[in-house]
């Protein structure tokens, strides 16, 4: 492509990034403090940078954003930006430097990075070119979506899976023909739909560098990663490496792909994404992007222009500046206009309530913005309610009807009943309700409450059964890292036994535990593996294993395989009966005549809230659930030490109760088939310590 056919024109400052147009390719860039700006454009596989345009202010600047029209140009050029200005941390708070070429914050795919843990190096004679090893592509919105339409689930409808690319389908066992990829979530469509989830929620997929941890693993003594993913590089990019072929820009179709097909399943994708701080860490991180064009627009600094650090990972961004909010709104809007993709959860958004001086707002305007966004009104928006330095929102990050949340109230109420703790029967019986507590008086609903036990950071299911304490000495930090504040019980050994009655007592448990999230008001979350008993060894923050501690072992799924037909049985129950999905809370009064939750212990009508108390039972009426008329239930939940006896309320007119789950049983028996479900001769139960037991009231047959 010689550089006399190119044609330079001064380009339009209101799409940032690079857009292809009739006319040819726009660049658009935000610096207000930028004294110089150039534009470097590189031609693929060469380490020399093709040309360097120098934007003229008084052409190709239009307030606070610098652009230039490029006719002419192959659209499979590479480019990045050099700034020059003030170079003053400490004082200015300003970054500029032209040693530095800095990828463009709307970059829609980076070059290099396509091969996972590979080191990639350029090995140009420039610093700041052999520097660049991530350039910013061009990216045509050309892919056939063959009609794909947004599925629109309602949110009281949904079960969320939350996974992670790489660590889903990695293992050997996994037996796919892509491992860890984007096709390779394709290939396990076949399983998701028949576990009964219609929602996964993507652990972070925007580019980041998984080479940036610099610790070893003192066993193996291999690099650690960033596994997880939480050190974003590039928000509009998704990460090259999770596919098959992610050189050229292909990691865009390969993600697209991979959404068509799970919508075609019936299964939404959310996004787990990262808008609060960025990969270029403290005043010590590389410098990639934001703190060269303009640090002091992007990043919450102190009274000596120190990075403040509400992330815990060395900088925060400044989330309700115009320009930042700017960027976050057109990101999400893209992510669903373009990439098709059906909700977010934000990672630590409470930082969304910190000013520019890091003081907390009443009402942040990006949270509102993103509430009230025409563009977003259909998607599902959840908050992870707190941040790294104990601001905990949960229950009060919004008052908007479109905000959800990980109930972290949920996860611990729950937790501390399986344990048998003292005085968490209430607790247990408003999580079980649907947070009314929280989520009411704001006029929020019970699907607003992302009910968990478990997510990607703490323990596994399995494991919250199996010890007591974090064993993450593997991540180098000498177990210093991830919380001692487990929630959870080894039932008698640490860790990994052969004693058949402790291993009975953990599937027991975590059976129990599955009965308590599905049948919850409130909207399900899990993570995945915990279906069939996947472990971690007690490592509560393995974000940087990429190992056999992350990936999940498939062969659990057929060792496990009673296992993973309860939690299949327990999820279509939950889709056929309205009666747990509820889109109000509870009447304390009941409506129409009809009380539709009763709360007891041994007997019908007496109920015991005391601190000694270790046991709940619970009637649902069926009467009005959403939808029309839907079965009674009984569910009986005893996390003490010995067994308890439940006598059973009235089912209803014209109906028996029948036998449908008893966690204490082995499978097949510990869950019936709702068309097999035996009826109840007697009109009690004892249910064995750490158990639960559910009644279904259907129809007689007489």
């Amino acid at each position: 492509m010689p550089k006399s056919t190119l044609k330079l024109g001064p380009g339009h400052p209101i799409t940032l990034g690079s857009t292809i147009l009739e006319e040819g390719i726009n660049f658009a860039v935000f610096s207000r403090n930028a004294e110089k700006v150039s534009l470097l454009l590189f031609e693929t596989g060469v380490e020399e940078k093709w040309i360097e345009i120098e934007l003229d202010p008084a052409v190709n600047r239009t307030g606070d954003v610098w652009h230039i029209l490029i006719s002419g140009l192959d659209k499979n050029i590479r480019y990045g930006f050099r700034m020059d200005g003030p170079y003053d941390p400490e004082r200015s708070g300003h970054f500029f430097s032209p040693r530095w070429i800095l990828l463009d914050p709307y970059a829609k795919a980076l070059t290099g990075g396509s091969n996972w843990g590979e080191v990639y190096e350029r090995r140009g004679r420039k610093d700041a070119e052999k520097q660049y090893t991530r350039r910013s592509c061009i990216i045509e919105n050309d892919f056939d979506w063959e009609g794909d339409r947004p599925l629109g689930i309602p949110l009281h409808d949904t079960v969320i899976y939350e996974l992670h690319v790489r660590g889903f389908t990695r293992h050997p066992s996994s037996e796919v023909s892509h491992p860890g990829t984007y096709h390779g979530i394709v290939e396990k469509i076949p399983y998701l739909k028949e576990l009964g989830i219609n929602a996964v929620e993507l652990l972070p997929v925007t580019e980041f560098n998984e080479n940036e941890n610099i610790r070893k693993d003192p066993v193996t003594g291999e690099k650690l990663k960033n596994f997880w993913g939480y050190s974003p590089l590039a928000f509009f990019a998704p990460k090259a490496s999770y596919a098959v072929d992610g050189k050229n820009g292909n990691q865009v179709r390969e993600f697209k792909e991979m959404v068509k097909a799970l919508h075609k399943a019936g299964i939404e994708v959310i996004l787990d994404i990262v808008f609060n701080h960025s990969a270029e860490g403290g005043s010590d991180g590389p410098v990639s992007s934001f703190r060269g064009i303009d640090n002091t627009i992007y990043y919450l600094l102190g009274p000596d222009n120190e990075y403040l650090n509400f992330s815990g990972c060395g900088n925060t961004l400044n989330c309700n500046h115009p320009v930042l909010r700017n960027l976050i709104m057109d990101c999400l809007r893209y992510w669903v206009a373009e990439m098709h993709v059906d909700g977010f959860r934000f990672d630590l958004a409470s930082v969304f309530a910190r000013d520019k001086n890091g003081e907390v707002l009443n009402n942040p305007p990006v949270v509102e913005h993103i509430a009230e966004d025409p563009v977003l009104a259909g998607t599902k928006i959840i908050a992870e309610a707190w941040d790294a330095t104990g601001l905990y929102q949960v229950g009060g990050f919004s008052s908007s009807a479109r905000w959800a949340e990980w109930n972290g109230k949920y996860r611990d109420d729950v937790r501390a009943f399986l344990c048998g703790y003292p005085g968490n029967v209430p607790g247990l019986a408003t999580r079980i309700a649907g947070s009314s507590d929280l989520y009411q008086k704001s006029g929020r609903k019970p699907y607003n409450s992302i009910n968990f036990l478990t997510s990607h950071d703490g323990f596994t299911l399995y494991d919250l059964m199996s010890y007591n304490h974090k064993h993450n000495l593997r991540n180098g930090e000498d177990n210093r890292d991830g919380t001692d504040h487990n929630i959870s019980w080894n039932s008698g050994v640490e860790g990994k036994t052969d004693d058949r009655e402790i291993m009975s007592l953990r599937l027991r448990r975590l059976k129990t535990a599955a009965v308590i999230l599905f049948l919850s008001q409130g909207t399900p979350m899990f993570v995945a593996g915990d279906e069939f008993a996947r472990t971690q060894y007690g490592n509560n923050n393995a974000y940087c294993q990429d190992n056999e501690i992350s990936w999940i072992d498939w062969s659990l799924a057929e060792t496990n395989r009673g296992l993973l037909r309860f939690f299949r049985l327990l999820i279509q129950l939950r889709h056929r009966h309205p009666v747990f999905r509820r889109t109000d809370f509870f009447s304390p009064e009941g409506r129409g005549g009809i009380e539709e939750i009763k709360w007891q212990v041994n007997r019908p009508g007496e109920m015991d809230w005391s601190d000694e108390n270790r046991a709940l039972a619970f009637f649902l009426d069926g009467r009005r659930a959403l939808g029309g008329e839907d079965d009674n239930f009984f569910v009986m939940l005893n996390c003490g030490q010995s067994s308890l006896t439940f006598r059973f309320p009235v089912p209803g007119k014209k109906r028996d109760w029948h036998y449908l789950i008893d966690t204490k049983k082995s499978s097949p028996g510990d869950f019936q088939e709702e068309n097999e479900a035996k009826v109840a001769r007697s009109r009690k139960k004892t249910v064995s310590p750490m158990s639960a037991a559910v009644l279904i009231a259907r129809k007689s047959k007489k």
